[in-house]
Formats: C-alpha cells, structure tokens, sequence
C-alpha cells in the first residue's frame, strides 16, 4: 500500500524527459513509483490529478522570508509553498550577525525546505532606509567566512546588492570581497547588478562558472543589453564559461521589452525565479508559477521554463536527484497545476504589459507526501 497517489495528470518532468499521462506513487515521503497507470486501491489515498499538469515541487533560487526581521521578508509557508514552490533559496536577507535568527526562527521551522545566500553585509537586508554595503565596516569576508562554516549544511553562495543606492561606492570592495568569501568556503557569488557606480563588465570579470547573476533582465543601467539593443560581449563569455543568468523578476527588475530582445538573440536565462518579497507578491510577481507563464509567453516550451525552476536549481544545490524531479526515490515535492487558456495580461516589474494566451495556476501542492491546498496569487478565476 502507498500512502498517496496522484493519479491521472499530464506530468512533466523535465529530469525524466516525461511530459504524458503518468500516475506518480508516494509512501514515506519520497516518490515510490511512476508509471503510465497504477492501482487507485492501492493508495490510503487519492489526489485526482485529472486534466492537471503534474510537476515536480517548483525550485525558487531567489526569495526573501525572513519575516519580521527583513523589511522584505514574507512568510515562506504563506507565500511560497502554496504557489507550488517547495525548496527556495533566501537571497541574502541575512548576514554574518542576523544569520542564526534566519536559521533559527525560519529554515528550521518552516515547512517549505529553505536555503540560504549569505549577504556579504553582515546585516543583511534590514533597513528599508540604509543600503547593507553603504558603510564599508559591514562588509566583513572573514566573519561571512566563519559564518558559512558553521551553517555549510543550509547556506548555498554569498550574496551582494551593488546598485549604488544599496552600496554607494562600494560596489566593487563588496563584489571583491563576496567573491573572496565564497571562494574561501568553495561556493558561488549571487550578484544583483542593477544600476551600480561600476560597469557591468567589472562585475562579469570577477564572476565564473556556477555564479548567479540575478536580475538578469532588469532594464535599468548597466544592464545586459549594449546602447544598441545587442547582447553585450561580456555577457556572452560569462554564459560561456558557466555563469548561470537569473531571472529574479521582483519589484523593479524585469523588463518585457530587455527579455524579448536578449532572448531574440538566443539569450536564455539559466533559472527562472520570482525574487518574491513583501512589496510584489500583490503583483507585478505575485508568485513564480505567473513567472513562468511569462516564459511560457516569451517562447520557452513548458519543459524548457520548468527545467529552468527545477532540474537547474537542483544542480546548483547539488541535489539533482532529491528535489526538481519525480524520479523514484527523490522526496515526494509536486506541484498540481490547471493550464488556463485564454488571454491574461501580465505586467513586468516597469508598468508594461504583454497579452499571453497560457497561465499556470496552481490547484494543489505535495510537500514531502502531504497534501497542501494551493493558493494562485496572480489569478482571479476571470479572462482579462
């Protein structure tokens, strides 16, 4: 007997190279049988899965949950889990001093499975008023280091915010030193770009294979994009050499018209995320399942975008066999989800819109074989 079976979805999992009808099999909290049909009397249970896509637990590489610490901070059980996202990363909402409470108070407790980035600043993302880099004394490699250490089983890269109105002049003595701490504990650098006193080219030049470089479309200055509309060069030999281009949509970083024209030029990102936090999730982000429907919109096929929010994240946390698929064995994350056809109005992170003809909404969500009742942000059950 299993304790659970989702039966008779579409599943598409793109570690599997499945995208048919499949019932999927759970006991003990992991996936203990995929096949085209299985015995309903077999289960304790049944989760019709009828005219449903059914995916892996969707893999969210840049989040912000430390509630009530972080101005940005949003409750990961609320505002994340339900919308089909099972293992997200907190994007560097911590630092060296404000780090444990993140561990302490949230990753333990939480439902969701949470990672973290460590911010280089040693306070993290707390004053909505302060940049985190603006004072140089914050900006402390050794104590990230120690850090990093101590929480090596939860903490996955370090995390710096180098626009000038977060880090002043600094943007560079944080990237160095981000760069310095990261390399020191053998993890990778998660840069937000946006807008710094330096030039996107000094920050490429310091960043190699396995980096993330978040906000990859945003639409602001030194972005990916030369004064012409092309790629940049730089870009193009960082994506060589293995940096992985994030989306990272958020409050003020996706542009419609930036990832039309990069992805025109074969410019595709290596991971779809919401960057989801307190000032977005009423919109323009609401969740990532409406992320990846504007992928879906931009050309992506569904197995390409939702390899992009599971197999990929779950190679950078180097757990490509325990999350971001339904492979026997791997824990019981899925996520069930209605295909809405019609016309939806989506809107980037700068007031423009596009008219896409796909939606994802989410129905339920399977977290280690539990059942979670899904709640779709973005949708309001009408055509626009």
């Amino acid at each position: 007997m299993y304790d659970l079976l989702i039966s008779g979805g579409t599943v598409v999992d793109p570690a599997q190279g499945l995208n048919d009808r499949h019932d999927v099999a759970i006991d003990g909290g992991r996936v203990r049988g995929v096949a085209e049909r299985m015995d309903p009397a077999q289960a304790h249970h049944v989760l019709d899965a009828k005219g449903l896509l059914v995916t892996p637990g969707l893999v969210d590489v840049h989040v912000h949950v430390y509630d009530g610490v972080s101005h940005y901070g949003v409750d990961a059980d609320t505002y994340v889990l339900p919308s089909g996202v099972t293992t997200a990363i907190d994007a560097g909402s911590a630092g060296a001093d404000t780090f444990e409470g993140l561990r302490r108070y949230v990753i333990e407790v939480s439902e969701t499975r949470l990672k973290a980035c460590l911010n280089i600043s040693t306070t993290g993302m707390v004053s909505p008023v302060v940049g985190e880099l603006e004072d140089i004394r914050l900006i402390d490699p050794k104590r990230a280091i120690e850090v990093c250490e101590r929480h090596s089983d939860v903490i996955v890269g370090v995390k710096a915010r180098i626009s000038e109105n977060l880090a002043g002049n600094n943007a560079l003595p944080a990237l160095h030193r981000a760069r310095e701490a990261a390399d020191a504990v053998g993890l990778p650098i998660m840069i937000h770009p946006n807008a710094p006193v330096c030039t996107l080219d000094d920050i490429l030049r310091e960043m190699k294979a396995g980096d993330l470089l978040t906000h990859c479309y945003h639409g602001l200055d030194e972005g990916i994009l030369d004064d012409d509309g092309r790629v940049r060069a730089s870009v193009r030999d960082a994506v060589n050499r293995g940096v992985h281009l994030d989306v990272g949509h958020g409050q003020g970083s996706f542009s419609w018209s930036v990832a039309e024209s990069a992805m025109a030029q074969d410019l595709v990102p290596s991971t779809i995320s919401s960057d989801l936090h307190a000032y977005n999730f009423d919109g323009p982000v609401f969740d990532l399942a409406t992320t990846l429907s504007k992928f879906l919109h931009l050309g992506l096929d569904l197995p390409d975008a939702l390899r992009r929010c599971t197999v990929t994240p779950a190679e950078i946390l180097g757990m490509q066999s325990q999350i971001g698929t339904l492979a026997v064995g791997a824990h019981a994350d899925a996520a069930l989800f209605r295909e809405e056809i019609g016309a939806h109005t989506f809107e980037d992170a700068h007031g423009q819109s596009r008219t896409g003809e796909r939606r994802l909404v989410p129905v339920k969500v399977v977290k280690g074989g539990k059942v979670i009742d899904a709640v779709a942000r973005g949708w309001h059950g009408h055509h626009h």
